[in-house]
């Protein structure tokens, strides 16, 4: 099963909807959707390294638009369908204290935890329902995930062959690896608030 979704990612890279693919699953990642772009970043820039940057491109962009989505969840419609997104992520209980934590720390959350396997989603509603600054929050968006996005790249683009050998004979040692990673994200960001 792994292998076959490996092979559609790397089929994909070379189809005329990689892109709008791509941008479709950052967009909702960054405001609803549990599954980060990663999953299709790393198999596309390891299929045609050529198009890595404009890959992290599309993602930092449709990152950066979701999250202003997310933004607007929190500032808008928290008490609806932001409340509702948070608890579905198990955060309900924490959503105080990282509002208090953004009133002196604001920025070093946005910039950190928008490189980390911390969902990403939770800083942009939380960042809505705070209140924060949305022109600085566009900005630090765009830095944090654009450097997230570009170092994946750049790395996929460098070391390509050689990673895509060991992704493709550890298949499955490097998707549990994956979500292993992002399970502790939504662990690190239920518990350290």
């Amino acid at each position: 099963m792994l292998q076959r979704l490996y092979d559609k990612a790397i089929a994909l890279s070379a189809s005329r909807h990689a892109l709008p693919a791509l941008a479709a699953v950052s967009f909702a990642e960054s405001s609803f959707f549990p599954v980060p772009p990663d999953l299709l970043l790393v198999p596309m820039a390891l299929a045609q390294p050529q198009k890595a940057r404009l890959y992290a491109l599309v993602c930092t962009i449709a990152s950066v638009l979701g999250g202003l989505l997310g933004y607007a969840i929190g500032a808008l419609l928290f008490d609806t369908v932001g409340k509702w997104l948070i608890s579905a992520y198990g955060y309900g209980d924490g959503i105080e204290a990282f509002r208090a934590a953004y009133a002196k720390w604001g920025a070093w959350i946005i910039l950190i935890k928008g490189m980390t396997p911390i969902p990403y989603k939770i800083v942009t509603i939380a960042s809505g329902f705070a209140g924060y600054n949305l022109l600085a929050f566009t900005v630090l968006s765009l830095i944090t995930r654009g450097a997230r996005f570009f170092i994946e790249a750049e790395l996929l683009r460098y070391y390509g062959e050689p990673i895509r050998d060991f992704v493709e004979k550890r298949l499955t040692l490097v998707t549990t690896g994956f979500f292993a990673v992002l399970v502790g994200g939504f662990l690190i960001a239920k518990y350290a608030f």
